[in-house]
């Protein structure tokens, strides 16, 4: 009984100081806070990609390493955007979105059969790469505190393609794809401090439908800094592996790409 007393009459104590007891002392960082966020930020990849591009009449097509082959860069700075809205304390939708364009001119040293074209060894190929990634979701915090959450979320990587291959002597062909890819991700926030938070994300899909196939892996770190109430600085990793095969009226096009290396973020949020 005097155990208990001495227990009531320190939480008195505290509540009349205006000092919350430590055990009722919960970070509260304005990431698993706030209901609006919107960022924008650089992100670094280091770039690997394999296309082959088949005609249908032939069945025949080369499978092409772009960086190796056609001199493409391997990395490049390139911006991204971000958002969350939080509609309630247990749904929020998330959008992410990058672009990289690339392009090249070399003079190859073997012949590369590009869709209905036939390149020669020894001509000047000028090539192009673009490619951009959007990603929607919609999850639901299955595990919810004031300074932790553990989710589940369903969306879309919206991958799209425009990749050119051309010479003088062979003219050009190429392909522009826009590949909806559905994915399941689990995610995770953790408040350290009221200034300092991590957050990790799992994207995948893998899918064989009528005239598609293929595969998405998507992994996200952050760690979130947050000096001021409404603003923000971030530090990550980015990674995103696509294997897909798309078949076209005159076409078929298989792509495997890996994009990973660090970002840096500034975000708003209230």
């Amino acid at each position: 009984m005097k155990t208990k007393s001495r227990t009531a009459l320190a939480t008195i104590a505290f509540a009349a100081a205006g000092i919350a007891p430590a055990a009722a002392q919960v970070p509260l960082h304005p990431a698993l806070q706030d209901r609006w966020t919107f960022g924008a930020g650089v992100f670094f990849p280091q770039t690997a990609t394999q296309a082959q591009l088949t005609s249908n009449r032939t069945g025949v097509g080369t499978s092409i390493d772009f960086e190796e082959a056609l001199d493409m860069e391997r990395s490049k700075t390139v911006p991204t955007l971000y958002g969350r809205w939080r509609i309630n304390q247990r749904w929020r939708i998330d959008a992410e979105y990058f672009r990289l364009n690339r392009s090249s001119e070399r003079v190859i040293d073997r012949d590369i059969q590009w869709g209905d074209q036939t390149f020669a060894a020894n001509t000047t190929v000028s090539a192009k790469f673009n490619f951009s990634d959007l990603r929607l979701s919609g999850g639901y915090s299955f595990y919810r505190t004031p300074d932790k959450e553990l989710g589940a979320a369903f969306g879309l990587h919206m991958a799209w393609y425009d990749v050119n291959l051309n010479s003088s002597s062979s003219g050009n062909d190429g392909q522009d794809v826009l590949a909806p890819l559905p994915v399941l991700s689990l995610y995770g926030n953790f408040a350290l401090t009221d200034t300092w938070a991590v957050g990790a994300r799992l994207d995948r899909f893998s899918l064989s439908y009528d005239k598609f196939s293929g595969g998405l892996t998507s992994l996200a770190l952050d760690i979130q800094y947050q000096p001021f109430r409404h603003v923000g600085f971030g530090a990550g990793y980015r990674g995103l592996f696509i294997n897909a095969e798309v078949e076209g009226d005159r076409v078929t096009g298989k792509f495997r790409q890996s994009f990973q290396g660090p970002m840096i973020s500034m975000n708003v949020s209230w």
